[in-house]
């Protein structure tokens, strides 16, 4: 019987969930679904720079699970762009250490730690905040505010915010 899987630690949640080729509807491509902690052993050893043994560390992951994990993330990118498929980032056992918040009014996106507790938007000062962690499935074990939940909500309200803030200058 093999070893229960321990849980990955994520930097922050991806602001964007899904990629796709321009000018083909998505109901006619292949999906491709990334993890969480797929998308960080993308992020970390190949937008970061980190090597693998630093990269596990972070993660709280062996080197040897780290390797394993990016070598099928870069398979499943290569395959995405080659084939033309969608890319859905979702799902896995994983922890945040930080979440992105977005104003639901304004638009503005503003990163925070565990620890910390925001009950408006530093810009407008609005109490109607996304937590992008929460489009993943995790609230209170990865921050100890309750938010709207990001995700598809969040992605909807974002088109009719704009996209402003931090991220987006």
């Amino acid at each position: 019987m093999p070893r229960p899987e321990k849980n990955r630690i994520v930097h922050e949640p991806p602001i964007f969930r899904e990629f796709k080729p321009v000018g083909i509807a998505s109901k006619f491509l292949e999906q491709t679904i990334l993890s969480l902690d797929e998308f960080e052993a993308f992020r970390l050893a190949d937008y970061v720079g980190m090597s693998h043994e630093e990269a596990a560390s972070e993660m709280e992951i062996s080197r040897s699970t780290f390797t394993r994990l990016i070598e099928r993330t870069r398979k499943k990118i290569a395959e995405l762009i080659i084939h033309g498929k969608v890319l859905t980032i979702e799902g896995g056992k994983i922890h945040f250490r930080n979440n992105i918040i977005r104003c639901h009014d304004c638009g503005y996106m503003f990163n925070t730690n565990i620890n910390n507790t925001f009950t408006e938007c530093p810009e407008c000062h609005s109490k109607n905040l996304v937590n992008l962690a929460g489009g993943f499935g995790h609230g209170k074990c990865c921050t100890n505010i309750n938010f709207k939940k990001g995700g598809n909500y969040a992605r909807k309200k974002q088109n009719r915010a704009g996209r402003n803030g931090p991220f987006n200058r």
